[in-house]
């Protein structure tokens, strides 16, 4: 559901919108624009499994717009506009409205999408909850991001930014820039209150941080094949009222929500609530995020790409140091010396993507492999006057000592192989597996102009967490064929239909094998 704030946020914007078009003298005026171009899409899909879960391929990575259930269905309507429609002016808007019928999800009526986008030249705000996808790797066929992903559904936030890689003035072409900064608040609520019965822990209107910034060195007015992007993915959970059990009883959590608590989930700093009177602390809420490095190479006929996608959970991961310089007795507590530890570069997510420009029945290849057992290794101790050293390690990803860790609506929202909460049966909103190792391959074509594929495939070893390890290692195989076909007659434009099957073999998520189906309608509203 909507709740007040959003409708409020809303409200303002389409209010800002109205006082800009009334300033807009080119040929049109904004609001006279606004319906031009509009679209709509409708779709139906019903997924039918055998097993513990629908097959883990048809549910992750779809926005959250999936359940784990065996069964399960939806229908799904709405109505959009690009702000590329008005690329011919300085002023462009775009928005949509998104809305989902289920059976057997998380919630009947989903609110999917509900958004408004005001752009001027490179700079665009956006209100609202909107489905954005990842950045420098592929949508359809990535295991997905570590720390921005397309697995959970969209929050809804107010977000500033560059949308697309906008030129760098005095660099002649060659560096390009994009971004954004943006803060929400979580929505499900009555979701965790369901999972937990209240017995475990939870939180109520937690706010939501995310910033990223990318670079690009390319020059697209030179035959040079090279190019490289680089970025920062960070973001946070804070604010909010959080319920944990302590000594066998729910104990409530009044976080702060002030600028200050705006301040430190935009630069890392201050202290949790329950903190604030001890001698050392942790920067306040629940700080990740992901260094991002891809390079490409690109000729006529083919272009190869190479990514990496590095995960942290504090500042010791994100810089591979801490600080370790501290004296002893008396001085326990001060720094002394340039002492520093070193963690080693081992989790990470690396990848290559091929593309054939001309290819038909083989179109795009990705592989990965994805490394998460290191954590900073498995001991975390605060240095205390009996033993001064600080180790900083056991960083359980995805998972938070105050807050429900990385996830909304049960789903996390990185990469679906960090097993996602809403798979447990215990009522606990936390990640049991995030320590694992994997390998995934993703393969797409167009045999032909009206049909369309892709194949996923993907094998996990799994060892639990360090605070909850697998008594031994789980291992998971679990595999996607799906095409999709669209008609192109006169009476059935606009039609597709589409086919899927999933089969998971192993200990993680189970044996499950399922099939999806689908049928979509869209096209143009207004011309």
């Amino acid at each position: 559901m909507v709740n007040n704030k959003t409708f409020f946020l809303l409200t303002l914007w389409f209010c800002a919108i109205f006082v800009v078009a009334q300033e807009e003298r080119t040929d049109s005026t904004l609001l006279q624009r606004a319906t031009h171009g509009l679209e709509y899409g409708t779709e139906m899909s019903a997924t039918l499994s055998d097993g513990d879960h629908a097959p883990f391929w048809l549910t992750s990575n779809r926005y959250g717009l999936s359940s784990v259930e065996r069964n399960s269905a939806y229908l799904r309507a709405g109505i959009f506009r690009d702000a590329s429609r008005d690329d011919a002016y300085r002023w462009r808007l775009g928005y949509g409205a998104d809305f989902v019928l289920a059976a057997n999800f998380t919630s009947t009526f989903v609110v999917q999408q509900l958004y408004a986008d005001l752009q001027y030249r490179a700079l665009e705000l956006s209100v609202g909850s909107k489905e954005r996808p990842m950045e420098l790797k592929n949508n359809r066929l990535s295991s997905g991001s570590q720390t921005l992903g397309i697995n959970s559904r969209p929050v809804p936030q107010v977000r500033v930014g560059i949308p697309e890689w906008t030129n760098v003035p005095l660099t002649r072409g060659w560096l390009q820039v994009k971004g954004h900064i943006g803060y929400g608040m979580m929505t499900d609520d009555k979701w965790q209150h369901d999972f937990t019965h209240r017995q475990s822990r939870y939180a109520d209107h937690a706010l939501y941080h995310s910033k990223a910034g990318y670079l690009r060195i390319a020059n697209e007015d030179y035959d040079y094949p090279l190019s490289l992007e680089a970025g920062l993915e960070m973001a946070a959970q804070f604010g909010g009222t959080t319920w944990r059990p302590m000594n066998g009883v729910m104990t409530e959590m009044r976080n702060e929500t002030g600028a200050k608590a705006f301040w430190h989930a935009f630069i890392p700093g201050g202290s949790d609530s329950y903190e604030k009177d001890a001698e050392f602390n942790n920067v306040e809420g629940n700080q990740l995020g992901s260094w991002m490095l891809r390079v490409n190479y690109d000729r006529r006929y083919w272009r190869l790409s190479v990514y990496a996608d590095q995960f942290f959970e504090d500042h010791s991961g994100m810089f591979h140091l801490d600080y370790d310089g501290y004296g002893t007795g008396t001085e326990w507590n001060k720094k002394k010396t340039r002492r520093y530890l070193f963690y080693g570069l081992k989790d990470i997510m690396l990848g290559a993507e091929l593309n054939l420009k001309q290819g038909t029945w083989v179109r795009d290849i990705v592989a990965e492999y994805v490394y998460t057992k290191y954590q900073s290794g498995p001991i975390y101790h605060d240095h205390n006057p009996n033993i001064s050293d600080h180790i900083g390690g056991n960083d359980n990803y995805y998972n938070h000592l105050i807050y429900p860790g990385w996830q909304h609506w049960g789903q996390v929202m990185g990469n679906p192989l960090y097993r996602s909460p809403i798979y447990n049966n215990d009522g606990r909103i936390e990640v049991e597996n995030n320590r694992f190792m994997a390998f995934h391959l993703g393969i797409s074509g167009r045999p032909i102009p009206q049909l369309d594929y892709r194949f996923l495939g993907t094998w996990q070893e799994g060892f639990g967490s360090y605070d909850r390890p697998f008594t031994k290692s789980r291992r998971q195989l679990s595999l996607m064929a799906e095409a999709h076909y669209a008609f192109d007659t006169r009476m059935l434009q606009g039609w597709s239909v589409g086919m899927a099957f999933g089969y998971d073999h192993g200990t993680i998520v189970g044996d499950n094998f399922g099939a999806q189906f689908t049928i979509r309608k869209s096209g143009l509203l207004t011309k």
